[in-house]
């Protein structure tokens, strides 16, 4: 991870155990290890040790809502990424924050910035003034390349073009250290933004969950700094989306809260469905049905209004279809069902709407880490009418598509699937061929070297 004058062995682990304090990195170190093994957030003090003192301006989160910090923030973290090792290590700094300490800190995104005193220091070096300022033509060029980025993550997942994000999105903050007009300096915050956001989902697609959450909260940042809520708003959902697959419900379901709140009045009717289908999301994991029920219901409704004022839309929720609709409701009902101790009346609810997201995404050749994430949603639900032979059909289906991308969620997510297959249906014998398989040609990672 970085850390070369660390070095362990069974004694040292002993004294640990025996109530040895360590000293920092160990710690952070031991932290994000059994964060990452687990697939949920494990503070330092639940391993029993104590923590560091961090003032909270370093602590991951809970930084200063000025745009000439978040440029400075930005270009820092950003040039640490490109520089530093492939595992995303980025010092002892770094964190995956949960609970109060990441949520009350994104509760300010709504607070009116105060005006900068013009008595204040600079937060970093300040570039010469270009002799040009960018043209439009220019700044043209810039979003339309985020928009093929975003693209490209689609099609072929986040392992392969992460670091190529990160670098776009060094120069964007390069720009934005230069003197510019006030509309230019918005559409180049938006556009620090969008990048931002998709360097830290591409960053979560890979598995390198603290630096996601970092990317999502200085992009959130840059967001407000360039005054559009409706982005705002999709970055919450993202951070939502990132905190339930670590485990934590309860934190979703308050960020897409904020994030409804934020984005009522600009956004789309395409964007709010999204946001009600992640609200369904949050409340399955948690639970509870009813809550479930109603706010996919909110999804449905508010999705069929899409397209009807005519307007046009943001390039970040195109991605929004009738398959992701379908394929986010049936997650709900699915993740209903395993809350429940496997249920069979959520399951039934989850298997027409998940086929309906799977005939859609088969047809679809732009969104194949969707496709795969699909199939293997309805394996899942195979698995739990107890159907393993349809189950390891439909995995092996997902299996061809995953070697086609670099996502280590979709891999993650098709070997726990073979894991629960193998563990319920080990005698059958399509699930212990289909095992074998993965074990030989499912790559380890999928981040790209």
């Amino acid at each position: 991870m970085g850390a070369h004058h660390i070095s362990t062995d069974t004694s040292r682990v002993r004294r640990w155990l025996d109530g040895e304090q360590p000293r920092e990195p160990i710690p952070r170190i031991l932290s994000e290890l059994f964060s990452e093994r687990f697939g949920a957030v494990v503070a330092v003090e639940e391993l029993g040790l104590r923590s560091a003192h961090r003032s909270p301006s370093v602590s991951g989160v809970d930084l200063p809502w000025a745009g000439p910090q978040t440029v400075a923030l930005i270009s820092e973290f950003s040039r640490s990424d490109l520089m530093l090792a492939r595992r995303g290590f980025l010092g002892t700094s770094l964190g995956l924050a949960a609970g109060p300490a990441l949520v009350e800190p994104m509760q300010r995104w709504l607070v009116p910035t105060p005006a900068a005193d013009p008595g204040d220091p600079a937060p970093g070096p300040v570039a010469p003034a270009r002799p040009t300022r960018l043209s439009d033509p220019e700044l043209d060029l810039l979003e339309s390349t985020t928009a093929c980025f975003r693209q490209w993550d689609a099609q072929c997942g986040g392992g392969l073009r992460r670091k190529a994000v990160v670098g776009q999105l060094h120069e964007v903050t390069e720009l934005l250290q230069e003197p510019q007009p006030e509309a230019t300096s918005r559409r180049l915050f938006r556009c620090a933004a969008e990048l931002a956001e998709l360097a830290g989902w591409m960053s979560y697609d890979v598995g390198l969950q603290p630096n996601a959450q970092k990317y999502f909260v200085l992009a959130l940042h840059a967001a407000k700094e360039a005054g559009d809520k409706p982005l705002g708003s999709y970055i919450l959902s993202s951070m939502s989306r990132q905190m339930i697959h670590l485990g934590r419900p309860d934190d979703a379901l308050e960020l897409i809260h904020l994030a409804q709140y934020g984005g009522r009045d600009g956004a789309t009717p395409r964007t709010q469905a999204m946001l009600y289908a992640m609200e369904a999301r949050a409340y399955a994991n948690m639970g509870q049905p009813s809550k479930t029920k109603r706010a996919v219901r909110m999804a449905e409704d508010t999705f069929s209004d899409v397209g009807l004022d005519g307007e046009p839309e943001p390039d970040w929720i195109r991605f929004f279809s009738e398959a992701e609709l379908n394929g986010e409701n049936a997650h709900s009902y699915r993740d209903l069902a395993y809350v429940a101790g496997r249920s069979p009346t959520y399951a039934s609810l989850a298997e027409p709407v998940m086929q309906r997201a799977v005939e859609l995404f088969a047809k679809d050749d732009d969104h194949q880490r969707s496709y795969a994430l699909n199939l293997i949603g309805m394996a899942t639900v195979h698995l739990l009418n107890r159907e393993p032979e349809q189950a390891t059909a439909l995995a092996e289906k997902a299996l061809d598509v995953a070697r086609s991308v670099r996502s280590e969620r979709v891999n993650t997510r098709l070997r726990k699937t073979l894991d629960t297959a193998a563990r319920d249906f080990g005698d059958v014998a399509e699930v212990f061929d289909l095992t074998e398989v993965l074990a030989q040609k499912l790559p380890e990672s999928a981040e790209a070297v």
